[in-house]
């Protein structure tokens, strides 16, 4: 069935209280049901954290630290031993996070990058990603910020997927006082230039939207709309992440209003009822108490979980034990089924680099991986 074209002033109105919650909510869920059946999935993972160094100043962020307060990179010997005990507990994903191009703001970044070889940190996220896949078998996704098309045209020789937060398509937000202020790398345009080179480079990929940072709904609902449209254009958006805002005890942002869960909800299933049936969306569920109110918005994966490493970019957050999440995930009515890092309608020879391809068949098969859901 094709999806008709919501309408984006009643989605502005539905986020403004302005219409009644209960069609909103049955349409999400209709969507994902058609879409997705009642299968939600998650990635087994280890989290990765390449470098907390980062060359931005987002007011919210408690992962990027200046050198002598924690900012470092991790050396290779560290990174293999995450990822060995990763495969060892049945992980498939090593999630590469990092700061963005920290070597143009720290002479420390700069001094690390020449002792490994590497002229970027972007080509040390390659060293690692080619290393992590020969030496453990998980896969990497690669989450390194904002990069240029031949980075990421090199770096998919390794990394079946990427990903990048546009979190938020507004420009406003980077002005004085606003979160995004003094980050070139949160320029609402670079970071559509990113998602869009990896359109044309037919990179599965991962974004979404950051709620609750000072953004009004009419922004939301655009930046909402800019994802869509991308996907529209090269089809290559395989996950969307519809992710609340966090305040942190050691962030200018600490005093900052966190969306509440009942609003946040309605944001989520406004996100399903723009973005249709096809598209998966995640809401991590380390994030809220009551996680499974999302499957009530139409969502149908909770992103990566991890048995081992926990969520760096929200560390007071800790995931939810496997079982638990399944028994919740169950008593709303879904199966839950692990993924790999690559959705599996991603997993082809158009998607993913031929020489690339047979190692992520061959996680897939060690996985018990999800088959595509028959709705």
């Amino acid at each position: 069935m094709k999806h008709p074209a919501p309408d984006p002033d009643l989605a502005v109105a539905y986020l403004e209280g302005r219409r009644p919650d209960p069609p909103l909510f049955e349409e999400a869920a209709r969507l994902r049901d058609e879409g997705k059946g009642r299968v939600v999935t998650y990635s087994p993972k280890v989290f990765i954290p390449l470098t907390t160094l980062c060359r931005d100043r987002c007011t919210y962020c408690t992962f990027a630290k200046p050198p002598g307060a924690g900012g470092v990179y991790l050396e290779p010997d560290q990174v293999l031993a995450i990822a060995r005990a990763g495969a060892e507990r049945g992980c498939a994903e090593a999630l590469f996070t990092l700061g963005d191009r920290p070597e143009d703001r720290w002479v420390q970044a700069r001094e690390f990058l020449q002792r490994v070889g590497c002229r970027t940190t972007i080509e040390y996220v390659e060293q690692m990603a080619r290393r992590v896949l020969q030496e453990t078998g998980l896969l990497p996704h690669a989450n390194p910020g904002v990069m240029s098309e031949p980075e990421m045209e090199s770096l998919r020789r390794w990394s079946p997927s990427m990903g990048l937060m546009l979190e938020n398509v507004s420009p406003r937000l980077t002005q004085p006082g606003m979160p995004h202020f003094g980050s070139p790398d949160k320029e609402p345009a670079v970071r559509i230039a990113t998602i869009e080179a990896a359109g044309r480079l037919r990179i599965p990929f991962t974004t979404g939207v950051l709620v609750g940072i000072g953004e009004t709904p009419q922004e939301l609902v655009d930046s909402l709309l800019a994802i869509g449209e991308l996907h529209r254009r090269y089809g290559h958006i395989q996950e969307v992440i519809v992710q609340n805002f966090r305040a942190k005890a050691d962030t200018p942002m600490r005093r900052h209003a966190e969306p509440a869960p009942w609003w946040f909800a309605r944001v989520v299933a406004v996100a399903r009822w723009l973005l249709g049936p096809e598209i998966n969306i995640q809401v991590p569920p380390n994030l809220t108490e009551r996680f499974e109110r999302y499957l009530d918005a139409g969502i149908n994966d909770w992103g990566g979980v991890s048995p081992l490493t926990i969520d760096w970019v929200n560390p007071e957050a800790p995931w939810p034990h496997l079982v638990e999440l399944e028994r919740r995930t169950a008593a709303a009515g879904f199966r839950l089924l692990p993924r790999l890092c690559v959705y599996p309608e991603f997993i082809d020879s158009a998607w993913i680099d031929p020489a690339l391809l047979p190692r992520v068949e061959t996680a897939r098969e060690r996985l018990g991986y999800a088959p595509v859901p028959t709705p």
